[in-house]
C-alpha cells in the first residue's frame, strides 16, 4: 500500500518544465534512477518507486549519487504533507503519540490510509512487521469467509443476512455502493462481523460505518479524483481483497469501542442521548428550553446522530475529516463524539430559535443544511467540541442541572 502512496506524492511533484526528477537509487547501484514524471503512468511510476532507495531499508541518509540525493527528494515530498512524509520512510520517526497529535487537525489524503491503519492499532508501529501483519490478518479474514459465509441462508442466520441485504442499497454514495462488487464486499464484512459478535449481532446503522474505511483504503488504489463514483471493476481483484480485509478489521476495532450502542435495546445510545440533553442544558439553556417547550425530544433527532456517528448529517468528505480527529482522540468515537454532537446542535442555534412549530423544528433537525460543508466547517465544529470537552469533561456536575 505504501507504494501507491509514494506514487501519489511523486506525481504531485511534476516540474512545470517537464524536466526529469532525479531519485537517488540504492547505494549499491552505480547510477541514479531517473524518473520523468511528465505524463508517466501509474504502473511506470510504481516500478520506478520500487527501485528507489527510499523504500529500501538499507539506505544510508548521507549516501550521495549524481544529480541528487534521497534527502533532497524527501525534503521535496515533505513540502506536500510534512511531517506525515516520514510514514514513507523504512523506519518511521513518528511515535504513536506524535502521529495522533498530527492527525487531530486532519490527515493529508495521500497518507490517510496508512495513518488510519496505524491509529486504529491494526497496523503495527514497527515498519518491519507491517507486511507480515497485513498478510496474516487478510488471510484470517478470508478464513472467516470460508468458514461462515455459506451459512448466511441457514435458518438461524437468514434474518441477519436479509436485513443486511436490505440496508446496503439505502447507503450512500449510491454510485459506489450499488456496484455489485461493492455490495458483495459490504454484505460479507457485515455478515461476518455479526456472526462473530453474537452479543449484538447486526444492527441498522453499522452498515454506514463501513463506508469511510472502504473509501479511504480504496483511494490508495484508484486514480479517480472522486472515489465516490470510482469504477471498482477496474481495481484488480487482489487489491479489492486486501481493501475488504483491511476494512473489516478497522471496522471491528471501531465497533469494539462502541459495542454497547448495538446490544439489546441499544443502551449505549440511550445513555449518550440523555448525556447530550443534559450537556446542552448546561451549554445553552435557551436552546434546550425551546426544544422542550415545543415538545421536541432529543431521541427524535439525536438517536441517529449517535447510531450513525453523524454520517447521515454531513457529506462523506466531512465524515472522513471528522474521523481523522476521532481516531486521534482517546475514545474519540465513544466519548468525544458526544461533544461534537453538542457543538453540532448549538451550531444551528439561530435557526432552531426561529422555528416555532414542532413539525417544522423536527424536520429541520432531521435534515440539516450541510450539503456544501467542507473541511473548514468540520474544523470549526471540532474546535468548538474540544472547547466544550475542555470546559466540561472533568467537571463532575456538568451533566446535572
Amino acid at each position: 500500500p505504501l507504494m501507491l502512496l509514494q506514487v501519489a506524492l511523486l506525481r504531485s511533484l511534476v516540474r512545470p518544465s517537464g524536466a526529469p526528477l532525479w531519485v537517488c537509487a540504492r547505494p549499491s547501484l552505480s547510477r541514479p534512477l531517473s524518473v520523468d514524471l511528465q505524463g508517466a503512468s501509474v504502473s511506470g511510476l510504481l516500478g520506478a518507486v520500487r527501485s528507489a532507495s527510499f523504500v529500501h531499508s538499507g539506505f544510508t541518509a548521507g549516501a550521495r549519487c549524481p544529480q541528487g540525493t534521497l534527502v533532497e527528494v524527501v525534503t521535496a515530498l515533505g513540502e506536500v504533507c510534512s511531517p506525515f512524509v516520514t510514514l514513507l520512510l523504512p523506519v518511521s520517526v513518528l511515535s504513536p503519540e506524535e502521529l495522533r497529535k498530527l492527525s487531530w487537525s486532519g490527515v493529508p489524503k495521500p497518507v490517510r490510509a496508512v495513518t488510519w491503519k496505524l491509529l486504529s492499532g491494526y497496523l503495527p508501529a514497527n515498519v518491519d512487521r507491517r507486511p507480515a501483519t497485513l498478510q496474516r490478518k487478510q488471510k484470517e479474514y478470508f478464513a472467516f469467509i470460508d468458514h461462515y459465509y455459506d451459512s448466511r441462508n441457514d435458518e438461524v442466520h437468514q434474518d441477519t443476512y436479509r436485513q443486511i441485504h436490505i440496508d446496503i442499497p439505502r447507503m450512500s454514495p449510491e454510485a459506489l455502493v450499488l456496484q455489485p462488487k461493492v455490495t458483495e464486499i459490504f454484505e460479507r464484512i457485515l455478515f461476518i462481523w455479526a456472526i462473530r459478535h453474537p452479543a449484538s449481532g447486526y444492527v441498522q446503522g453499522m452498515n454506514d460505518l463501513v463506508i469511510p474505511f472502504f473509501v479511504v483504503f480504496l483511494c490508495e488504489h484508484t486514480d479517480d479524483e472522486d472515489v465516490d463514483t470510482a469504477d471498482v471493476s477496474r481495481v484488480p481483484e487482489d487489491v479489492l481483497r486486501n481493501v475488504e480485509a483491511d476494512t473489516y478489521w478497522c471496522l471491528s476495532r471501531l465497533l469494539d469501542g462502541i459495542q454497547d450502542n448495538y446490544t439489546f435495546a441499544q443502551p449505549g445510545i440511550q445513555m449518550k442521548v440523555k448525556m447530550l440533553e443534559e450537556l446542552v442544558r448546561r451549554i445553552d439553556e435557551q436552546v434546550h428550553r425551546h426544544l422542550d417547550q415545543h415538545e421536541v425530544r432529543y431521541l427524535q433527532f439525536a438517536f441517529r446522530w449517535m447510531n450513525n456517528l453523524l454520517m447521515r448529517e454531513v457529506p462523506l468528505r466531512c465524515t472522513i475529516r471528522l474521523w481523522d480527529t476521532y481516531q486521534s482522540e482517546p475514545e474519540g468515537f465513544a466519548h468525544f463524539h458526544l461533544y461534537v454532537c453538542a457543538a453540532f446542535l448549538v451550531r444551528w442555534r439561530k435557526e432552531i430559535l426561529e422555528e416555532k412549530d414542532f413539525q417544522e423544528l423536527l424536520l429541520f433537525l432531521q435534515n440539516l443544511p450541510t450539503a456544501h460543508w467542507g473541511d473548514e466547517d468540520i474544523s470549526l465544529l471540532l474546535a468548538e467540541a474540544y472547547r466544550l470537552k475542555f470546559a466540561f469533561a472533568d467537571a463532575p456536575n456538568h451533566y446535572k442541572k
